[in-house]
């Protein structure tokens, strides 16, 4: 199995690095790279309040539905929240208004809708347990305060759907995916 990568290092002359296993094995011992970067490719977070602009317009999107066409409304926003990034390009809508996009780290490709219901399950609980008064307001805003703090605190803006389903938030353009 051959596999190429994007290389983001100094010194480099080409921008992209293509490997056999046995090759990768013998360039890491030698140069001293730390091969669960090359391999999972490390890529700059997104700015965080464009994503934060992006899950607002979501959640307005979310909210409007839930009482324009009450109950499908809410099971379609509860849809939405979880399949939005699986959306063409890897973009929900929000995400298409600030300019940002999903993609699939293991494969570097756009996110699909099964990444897109794997990294928004922490989202749709949220979601879920809001419908209870006073306990599920509370542990939705902890839900949602865990998941915020994640993506400022972590170096690639990951929150906890992120990791599970390998995903990662970037700029629209950042990594060369087909839409």
């Amino acid at each position: 199995m051959v596999g190429c990568f994007p290389v983001h290092a100094k010194f480099v002359l080409s921008t992209s690095f293509c490997y056999t296993p046995s090759h990768l094995s013998v360039l890491l011992s030698w140069g001293g790279v730390e091969s669960s970067q090359l391999i999972r490719g490390v890529y700059p977070k997104a700015d965080v309040l464009n994503r934060l602009i992006g899950k607002f317009v979501d959640g307005i999107l979310v909210m409007a539905a839930g009482n324009l066409l009450p109950p499908v409304g809410w099971l379609a926003g509860l849809a939405y929240i979880l399949i939005g990034d699986g959306f063409a390009g890897g973009r929900s809508i929000g995400k298409r208004l600030t300019g940002l996009q999903t993609v699939n780290l293991r494969t570097q490709d756009v996110a699909g809708f099964k990444e897109s219901i794997i990294r928004n399950l922490p989202v749709a609980a949220a979601y879920l347990l809001f419908l209870l008064p006073y306990v599920g307001w509370m542990a939705a805003a902890g839900i949602i305060a865990f998941e915020g703090l994640l993506i400022i605190g972590n170096e690639q803006g990951l929150r906890l759907g992120d990791e599970v389903a390998h995903t990662q938030v970037l700029q629209s353009g950042q990594l060369d995916v087909r839409d």
